[in-house]
């Protein structure tokens, strides 16, 4: 990424982990647990969400172990209470697919606007800021989907894995922190296909205007 498209897809990937956890909260008080909501965590007020580490520290080790090639962020988790849920088995999973949803969802609409606009004289700069609002959404949705504790995924693979898995998800849970590390630094690029694919669905456009 050059400099200033990095610059622009930090202030995206910001708000668009705001929407994510704000989905989870929203999730979360609609299966019946008000717990984000009686938090102060329903809001897209960035104070609320903002995680020193996850949102500036992370970032920056990202940009300079990559050598300004990757960057990528995250929000204070919202917290929930599992028990309050309506739905125990399955709550959990809705609310973890959520967040995923939403960005989703803003990179659909953002995506619709790139294939617009796409080719339009004096439109080539918005075009391009965009094409990082969609890519960035794709990034933190396909992420999170990963099914390794504590990302979203692994909620999702535990409603559905059988209850003689306890074991399994134990050690899942266990170790998912370490397992992500490795994830993140070593297996990493086996998603860009299906982040590129998605972008690709929604956006018209072959890759992101980097």
């Amino acid at each position: 990424m050059e400099l200033i498209s990095l610059f622009f897809f930090f202030i995206i990937i910001v708000p668009s982990a705001i929407i994510h956890e704000y989905a989870h909260g929203w999730a979360a008080d609609m299966l019946g647990d008000p717990t984000a909501r009686l938090a102060g965590r329903l809001t897209l007020n960035p104070a609320a969400h903002i995680d020193p580490m996850g949102t500036f520290l992370l970032p920056l080790l990202f940009f300079f172990f990559s050598g300004g090639k990757f960057l990528f962020a995250y929000a204070k988790p919202v917290p929930y209470n599992p028990y309050n849920l309506r739905d125990t088995k399955w709550g959990p999973a809705l609310i973890g697919a959520a967040g995923p949803a939403a960005n989703f969802a803003v990179a659909v609409v953002f995506g619709m606007l790139v294939r617009l606009l796409i080719g339009v004289e004096g439109f080539e700069s918005f075009v391009a800021i965009l094409s990082i609002i969609v890519y960035a959404n794709v990034l933190l949705a396909v992420f999170n989907l990963v099914p390794i504790p504590p990302l979203d995924g692994s909620k999702i693979l535990f409603a559905i894995i059988p209850d003689s898995f306890a074991s399994f998800k134990m050690a899942l849970e266990q170790y998912g922190f370490f397992l992500l590390l490795f994830f993140v630094f070593f297996l990493f690029p086996v998603l860009y296909p299906v982040i590129l694919w998605f972008f690709r669905l929604f956006s018209g456009i072959a890759f992101p205007f980097f």
